[in-house]
């Protein structure tokens, strides 16, 4: 089903005409990029701490320090997982809109795009095979049933920078962090770097899908997409709290552990810090009505 042209914006093909250079400057061969150690040591974090699930909790101080290294093994593995399976689905959305009528403008860096994203996926699982002999399974949210084509575009992009963002907030973090080995940071920053391009382009894309949706459908659509969107931000988050992640670590009730943690409100101002920046850009052009998550 064809779809009508994105709005016309001088600043977007601008942008995409700086990012598409940047991206062929700044071109590196993933499989010679990285020198991979036989293996990471286990006496030693593997993730920040403040990134840790329990960090702000009364659960981080009862754990011990051994019992921190284990989860930040484990949670490090689980965060590249996490990567390993957003990049799959945003590559099939991507794919799918890469020559279709409406996208013609974006076309040309959709390739670039979908090339990193395709390397990225590739190192985050080489990461996951080699230090955790795992990758960690995920569930999708459910879709609302019968969006229309203008709202699921939408959708999908917004999802997709949502995504980008709130990894890229765990990224520059472990990058800068000179606790953590150099083979954690170098992934972490290689993916921060070629991100940045892509969260760029992101805000541009999901702003004019934005603005030709509701040019298209009613208030009341325009509520249901929003309260959608909340859901996938709250379920992205929640999907960091992972049982199998806390058993793998030790942890003797690890269901408990998951429960406890999303639902102990100190956690919140450290989940908010982490969404801050797509949840800015969401409020700021009008995507949200307010910042109000819902409880699911």
């Amino acid at each position: 089903m064809a779809t009508s042209a994105l709005p016309r914006s001088d600043r977007f093909e601008e942008v995409l005409t700086r990012l598409s250079a940047k991206s062929v400057e700044d071109y590196y061969n993933p499989y010679q990029q990285f020198d991979w150690p036989e293996k990471l040591e286990d006496n030693r974090m593997w993730m920040s701490p403040e990134l840790l699930t329990p960090y702000g909790t009364a659960h981080f101080d009862e754990l011990g320090e051994e019992a921190l290294q284990r989860l930040s093994k484990w949670e490090s593995i689980n965060f590249y997982s996490l990567n390993v399976h957003g990049i799959r689905e945003l590559l099939i959305e991507v794919v799918g809109r890469i020559h279709m009528p409406g996208f013609e403008v974006p076309s040309d860096f959709f390739h670039h795009f979908i090339g990193e994203e395709n390397e990225h996926m590739w190192f985050f699982a080489e990461f996951c095979r080699r230090y955790g002999n795992k990758i960690y399974g995920s569930t999708a949210m459910r879709a609302d049933s019968a969006w229309e084509f203008e709202v699921e575009n939408f959708l999908v992009f917004a999802r997709i920078l949502f995504f980008e963002e709130l990894v890229d907030y765990y990224n520059m973090r472990m990058a800068q962090d000179e606790t953590l080995c150099d083979t954690i940071r170098q992934v972490n920053r290689i993916h921060h770097q070629d991100e940045s391009r892509h969260i760029a382009f992101g805000r541009e894309l999901v702003s004019l899908l934005h603005t030709r949706m509701v040019e298209t459908v009613s208030e009341d659509r325009l509520r249901e997409v929003e309260a959608y969107l909340k859901r996938y931000v709250v379920f992205s988050v929640n999907s960091l709290y992972n049982p199998h992640v806390y058993r793998d670590a030790g942890i003797k009730d690890p269901l408990a552990l998951r429960n406890a943690l999303v639902a102990d409100e100190l956690r919140r101002p450290h989940e908010r810090r982490a969404i801050r920046k797509p949840l800015a850009f969401f409020l700021k052009t009008g995507i949200f009505s307010d910042d109000v998550l819902p409880l699911i």
